[in-house]
């Protein structure tokens, strides 16, 4: 189903539009229109093709889910894909929005799990006078809203960090605690979400570019505004960068943490070995069972031989005591 909703000098009209017939609302100067669908059908497909002149290539986009974030720019439209995301508690959840824009309107199409307009169509409401210059303002509103989502999502990601970095080097200062056996797959985790994040951000760069050189979309009263939210972007894609090189500094650090557990442990063991080698050494001499042993005769043989394995035991103890190696 599609909602179509008109703008008169950039105030919300109570206008009905059957979005089969908006051509002549999009021949009007003061006029811009909205058409909104979630989880459009084909005959809507149809019916914004033959409306809007649309290539068969970008309803084809349209139909197939999960497209890169991109824009394509025809004779009298832009096409835009965006991936906007949600926030929870354990995750990011990743959505879906398309959009055509031209001068005197802006099609968006909502695939499940949709994203809300409410903010978007706030901002439109708010700034009539920028709303007036047409499609321009709209898509940038558009882009601006994911863009402060991902922004947001770098917050946490970074706050995220600090506290994985916290609790690496707490393993690093007690090196005899016991191991969590979470905070490597957080690490991963946490990598992997803002692989996705950056994934998501880097082509809106490369869109907006495409967007400013086309001046009937973003005039020159809008130019700042298009200018500002590539700063944005180009700072989450940075931020993210940064956040991907520090989460592979402490996988690194958590792998040499491991190799240090590792010869710590080979060290105890080898510690150990050496403690029980000598009495042992002293041990089988006695136990070779030749005939003429001296000491075997000997009446305090047997308790010096006991003495002089523990204090031999003791001393190399007391030895790798003093190296750290226990």
């Amino acid at each position: 189903m599609i909602t179509a909703h008109v703008f008169v000098d950039g105030k919300v009209s109570d206008e009905q539009v059957d979005p089969a017939d908006a051509t002549a609302v999009l021949a009007r100067d003061d006029a811009f229109l909205w058409l909104d669908s979630v989880d459009p059908t084909d005959d809507d497909l149809a019916v914004l093709q033959k409306t809007f002149d649309l290539h068969p290539l970008t309803i084809e986009d349209v139909k197939h889910r999960h497209q890169r974030p991109k824009v394509e720019i025809f004779q009298d439209y832009a096409f835009v894909v965006l991936r906007p995301i949600e926030l929870t508690d354990h995750s990011m959840i990743e959505k879906e929005l398309h959009a055509f824009v031209g001068k005197h309107f802006i099609v968006t199409l909502r695939p499940s799990p949709t994203c809300d307009m409410t903010e978007i169509v706030s901002r439109w409401e708010r700034q009539p006078e920028l709303l007036r210059e047409g499609g321009g303002f709209a898509i940038y509103v558009l882009i601006d809203e994911v863009v402060d989502d991902y922004l947001t999502a770098v917050e946490r990601f970074e706050d995220d960090v600090d506290t994985l970095e916290d609790e690496v080097f707490a393993d690093e200062r007690d090196r005899h605690a016991p191991e969590p056996p979470d905070v490597q797959q957080h690490l991963f985790t946490l990598k992997r979400e803002v692989v996705r994040l950056r994934r998501f951000a880097m082509p809106v760069r490369q869109g907006l570019d495409l967007i400013q050189e086309r001046p009937e979309i973003a005039t020159s009263s809008l130019g700042p505004y298009f200018r500002d939210v590539m700063d944005h972007v180009i700072r989450v894609v940075e931020l993210a960068d940064n956040i991907r090189d520090l989460l592979t500094s402490l996988l690194e650090v958590r792998v040499a943490q491991a190799a240090n557990r590792l010869n710590d442990i080979m060290k105890r063991v080898t510690s150990w070995g050496a403690v029980i080698l000598v009495p042992t050494m002293v041990a089988g001499i006695y136990g070779m069972n030749f005939r003429h042993m001296p000491e075997l005769a000997w009446q305090y043989g047997y308790p010096l031989a006991l003495g002089v394995m523990f204090a031999a035991g003791a001393g190399v103890w007391w030895f790798f005591k003093r190296k750290d190696w226990l």
